[in-house]
This record gives C-alpha cells, sequence and structure tokens, in this order.
C-alpha cells in the first residue's frame, strides 16, 4: 500500500474511519480499473489478503511509471529499476499473474536471486530497541522476539489467544504454515495486560482491515527505530526489522538444542529447507557471551528462563552462558 497521510500515531486511540475511507481513494492511474478487478478475481480465487494487497500496490507502482498494458514497456522498466533481484523476481509474477488473466502473452525475465545471510543483531541491541519505543511496540516486538512469529501472525493475535496459567500464546498461521503455541516469558506477559483491552484484538481494532493497520504499524514503528539507533548511536539498531526478530529467535533455538526439526516447529515451516538457512549463522566467538554461575536451584531456574545455556559444573557450581 502507497504511505497515506492523516494516520494518527501510536499514542492516539487508533486510526479513525473517516481518514481510513478518505485515504483509500484509489490515485488517477490509467488502469485502476483492471488492476481492482484483478484484486477482486484475486479474491475470489482463494488468494490471502497480504498477497493481494502487494500485487494491488505493485500493479499500481508500475502503472503510475509506465502504461502497465504495454508489456515492451514494462519490461523496460523492469530492466531499468535500482532495486533487488529478489523485488524483480516479485514483481515479475505479479505481472505473470496479471497478463494471464488478461489473456496477454508474457515471458517472464530471468533473475537471479542471490541468498544472502540475514542479519542478526545481539540481544542487547534488541532490548535497547524494544527500551526506546512505545507501550504497544514494546510488548509486540517483545512478542516476536520470543516467539518467532511472522510479523502479521503476531498482530493478528487476540486476548483469547493468550493463555497466561500455561504461559503460552496460540499463533494463527499466515502463508500456509503451521499453527504452533510457543511459550512467553512472565515479562511480555505483564507487558501484554498492560494494553488496553479494547477490542477482541490485542494489537488493533477489528473495524480496520489488519493489513491496512499493520501498515501504519511499520512506520510508526521505523520513526521510534530511528530515533532509537540516533540516540544511542549505533547504525546496527537500524537494521532491525519485525522479521529480524524470527531471524534472532530461530538462530538462538538453534544454538541452544542443535535440533533442527524442534527448529522448523518453533517457526511453523512446512519444508525443511526453509529452515536450514538458520544452521549457517551459529559461528559466535567466547568473547561474544556473558556467562553466569548459579549456587542455587532457584538461581539457575531462574538463568535458564532468561536464556542463559548449560556449559558445566565448576567446584559444585554450576556455570552459564548467553550471547551478548
Amino acid at each position: 500500500m502507497e504511505p497515506r497521510a492523516g494516520f494518527a500515531s501510536e499514542t492516539s486511540s487508533e486510526v479513525s474511519p473517516v481518514a481510513l475511507r478518505r485515504n483509500l481513494r484509489p490515485a488517477a492511474l490509467s488502469n485502476i480499473g483492471d488492476i481492482l478487478s484483478f484484486a477482486l478475481w484475486m479474491e475470489k480465487q482463494g488468494y490471502k489478503r497480504y498477497t493481494i494487497r502487494g500485487a494491488v500496490s505493485s500493479l499500481k507502482s508500475i502503472d503510475r511509471r509506465t502504461n502497465l498494458l504495454d508489456i515492451q514497456a514494462v519490461l523496460g522498466y523492469l530492466a531499468r529499476i535500482q532495486v533487488s533481484e529478489v523485488r524483480k523476481e516479485n514483481l515479475s509474477d505479479f505481472l505473470d499473474n496479471f497478463y494471464r488473466w488478461k489473456g496477454l502473452a508474457f515471458q517472464k525475465p530471468r533473475y537471479k536471486r542471490v541468498n544472502k545471510l540475514p542479519f542478526i543483531p545481539t540481544e542487547t541491541e534488541i532490548d535497547q530497541l524494544i527500551g526506546g519505543v512505545g507501550r504497544k511496540t514494546a510488548a509486540y516486538l517483545q512478542l516476536l522476539k520470543e516467539t518467532g512469529a511472522r510479523a502479521g501472525e503476531a498482530y493478528n493475535i487476540k486476548w483469547s489467544d493468550i493463555d497466561s496459567e500455561r504461559s503460552i500464546v496460540n499463533i494463527v498461521p499466515e502463508k500456509g504454515s503451521n499453527a504452533r503455541q510457543p511459550k512467553i516469558s512472565g515479562r511480555l506477559s505483564a507487558m501484554l495486560n498492560a494494553l488496553p483491552h479494547k477490542w477482541a484484538y490485542v494489537f488493533h481494532s477489528p473495524e480496520v482491515d489488519a493489513g491496512i493497520a499493520l501498515d501504519h504499524f511499520r512506520r510508526v514503528f521505523d520513526r521510534q527505530r530511528m530515533k532509537t539507533a540516533e540516540k544511542l548511536e549505533n547504525p546496527r539498531i537500524k537494521q532491525i526489522s519485525f522479521k529480524t526478530l524470527r531471524h534472532y529467535r530461530a538462530t538462538m533455538f538453534y544454538h541452544q538444542t542443535r535440533d533442527i526439526l524442534a527448529t522448523m516447529q518453533l517457526l511453523g515451516h512446512r519444508n525443511i529447507r526453509n529452515t536450514l538457512v538458520y544452521t549457517h549463522l551459529i559461528n559466535w566467538e567466547s568473547d561474544e557471551f556473558v556467562s553466569k554461575v548459579a549456587k542455587t536451584v532457584k538461581e539457575a531456574q531462574e538463568l535458564v528462563e532468561s536464556g542463559f545455556d548449560y556449559v558445566c559444573d565448576v567446584e559444585g557450581y554450576k556455570v552459564f552462558r548467553k550471547r551478548k
């Protein structure tokens, strides 16, 4: 979706329906009718809302810059734009579906996807970011950090999905993933319960489309992240996204368990090839860890609950460590 003026900040109660309707008016595009008809067809075909939103946003963006129905002009535009090969591949997929729906012959260009290992911040950097944003954003980021949920999965949780007695949260899957019930900490439970209980959903009103609300929420987060990074003079914090926290959780979990199947279950993947990337991210030196010693069972329990891993026994004490 294109950025829309008129949205309230996180401190306001919610996006007003009037502002929402005003900002949803389509721009004057030459082929907007075809784009919206294609979106309706996708909906009837059972495509997910986030897929339809991505297709509509991409097709509108192309149509603003060239004639969407002039395939040669579109191919020329794709060749010129300065975006990643992955983005071009995604645009080509949307165009391929659109032209098949229109009955037009289209041969997808070849783009070679460059597989890069994801950026993994330290826990200290994540906690600094969480401490520098608003209350609702902080609870949302903590939820992503602890569960490894996708952005939309976390944003759409309901109060009824949270089981405080068993310390679990029910994750309703996206993108054909599996449902799961990850554990959550007492700290996260407290952060969530401190939020207003206005609606069935924890983070948004059911009166506003969840995808539109999440887009706005993401922009609020971007501004808060920028301010936090500048305040702490740490540019790495600017690289932390919602998806980064999913990568972080998977990496830490695999490091702790060395169990790829358990990691696959945590993330909800149905194909283990999507999970195997996290086995390549464990290459940390000893000076990247902080060590703690537990003298009692209670202290050991508290360290484990805080994410520390047991290392060994020394003179009757248990030694733990955790990545900085």
